[in-house]
């Protein structure tokens, strides 16, 4: 019987569920499967995390994956992003290419 190469997604979900496995395991009190890490934040920045892609806001939430209307609510002031969204953000704003990059052969 021939065995067929596991195609990347099959491979990336495996590894996303064995980490949330793991988190999920550290959660519960196994200290072995993890470590916890406090990220301290402060204020952020949208519009000028946007501007330093060059992006328009269109473009930048759709090449993120943020809807339109999120994104000028933060612009605006209207809201800020709050949990994964703001640590989300820290990361483009850090690696914008590297995110833009993941997400292209992500689909």
């Amino acid at each position: 019987m021939v065995r067929r190469k596991q195609p990347k997604i099959s491979k990336a979900f495996d590894e996303i569920k064995t980490g949330m496995d793991d988190a999920l395991a550290y959660v519960k009190g196994d200290k072995s499967k993890g470590r916890a890490h406090k990220i301290l934040t402060s204020d952020i920045d949208v519009k000028a995390i946007r501007e330093k892609t060059g992006l328009n806001q269109e473009d930048f939430a759709q090449t993120y994956g943020f809807s339109l209307s999120s994104l000028k609510k933060w612009e605006n002031g209207i809201r800020e992003p709050v949990g994964p969204a703001k640590a989300y953000l820290t990361v483009i704003d850090r690696h914008p290419l590297i995110v833009k990059k993941a997400l292209h052969c992500a689909f």
